[in-house]
């Protein structure tokens, strides 16, 4: 049978091959401190809107991976905030955009980055070239003001939220553009709200309630960044998300989004330090968390926001995003299940090639596994693989 450390080995051979080496966040926090220190500058069109450059996403939280396709360009999420000067009642989402965008434009051209600047609905692309690629999407924003973070604090404490935890979170509440927002060439008072900076935050203290909350009561920051700290919730959440994209490859359109893994992966996490154990409570538990009605998967950090909206909205209806979801939770229980229950590492090889796009090396696994090439006794387990076609109800436990 094997056993937990064993398990453990699997487990960590894969990470190892998911994980991005640090040279690589630290590169997307050069890039970034470079457009703060741009935005910053003298010359600057809005160096007195004190701008702020801040990642967002999973290279905020600590959970990127290698993309599938070693070629393919990672996603690096930015916000733009300015934090004085202009408000709602002051400027058009439009404007704030353009305002944006003008310095983008005149960044691109200074740092010689040839593909043009691109509009998004929330944000603007800029392609970052060198020894290693990026999309940078950049979204400009600016603070929600007290009423909208009242009214946000008063709806996250209604989760049961910590409170030091709710009310840090709520205070870093964002107005962001939309260029599909019916107001978005006038002046209007009910702009999107967003608020990347909160839902790390509540993300990091899922990962370390206790730590987190001394953090917050004494005022102080973590000067560790995610990043760094990989804990097993992390290590966990790429994992999955690497599952998720081999699963999908086929059918990229419908598979299940990072967000609502990571939300629901991290309110399965129960501080395990064991990331085998991790894993498998996570698994457990994630799809149960998924609410019978709206908004079933709520944003954290502002509870009214469905991470599923898709999941219903009409134009999406044919893309069957929860039937997906739930197929592909159910396959990743069973694949799991697979490479957490034998020793045979020509299976393991196999199958994790197989599900995950990574290939780990036989021998040096049988080495770590302490298995001799000469292993009779090992029962390999078959493999069931998942009938999407047929998978309306298989997920209801």
């Amino acid at each position: 049978m094997i056993t937990n450390e064993q398990k453990q080995v699997v487990i960590d051979n894969m990470v190892k091959l998911l994980e991005l080496p640090d040279s690589a966040y630290d590169k997307a926090r050069k890039r970034y401190e470079d457009l703060g220190e741009w935005f910053d500058r003298d010359e600057s069109a809005v160096s007195r809107n004190e701008p702020h450059i801040f990642p967002q996403g999973s290279f905020r939280l600590g959970t990127a991976i290698r993309p599938l396709d070693e070629s393919e360009k990672y996603d690096l999420d930015l916000t733009c905030k300015l934090r004085d000067g202009i408000s709602k009642d002051s400027h058009t989402q439009e404007t704030l955009k353009n305002l944006i965008g003008i310095e983008l434009e005149a960044y691109r051209k200074a740092r010689g980055i040839k593909s043009e600047l691109e509009p998004k609905h929330r944000c603007w692309r800029l392609e970052y070239q060198d020894d290693l690629s990026f999309h940078m999407d950049i979204v400009p924003c600016i603070p929600a003001d007290e009423n909208r973070q009242k009214a946000i604090l008063d709806s996250i404490r209604k989760t049961g939220l910590d409170e030091f935890v709710a009310g840090s979170a709520s205070q870093t509440t964002i107005y962001i553009t939309d260029d599909r927002h019916e107001g978005y060439k006038h002046i209007c008072d009910d702009w999107n709200i967003s608020n990347p900076e909160g839902y790390a935050k509540w993300f990091e203290y899922r990962m370390n309630p206790q730590q987190t909350r001394i953090l917050l009561e004494k005022a102080q920051v973590d000067d560790v960044p995610l990043f760094k700290k990989k804990t097993p919730l992390q290590r966990v959440i790429q994992i999955l998300k690497r599952h998720r994209d081999n699963w999908s490859k086929d059918n990229p359109d419908s598979k299940p989004i990072s967000i609502i893994i990571t939300t629901l992966a991290a309110r399965a996490y129960n501080g395990e330090t064991d990331i085998v154990v991790a894993l498998s409570n996570v698994l457990e538990k994630m799809g149960g968390l998924v609410n019978p009605s709206r908004p079933r998967v709520p944003n954290p950090v502002d509870p009214e926001e469905d991470f599923a909206d898709r999941w219903y909205r009409p134009d999406c209806l044919h893309l069957r995003l929860e039937e997906h979801f739930n197929a592909w939770l159910l396959q990743a229980r069973t694949d799991f299940q697979h490479i957490t229950s034998t020793t045979d590492a020509e299976f393991l090889c196999e199958q994790i090639e197989d599900k995950f796009s990574l290939r780990v090396n036989e021998s040096e696994l049988k080495k770590q596994l302490g298995i001799s090439v000469a292993t009779d006794n090992i029962i390999t387990p078959k493999t069931h693989t998942i009938d999407r076609q047929d998978s309306a109800r298989p997920w209801e436990w």
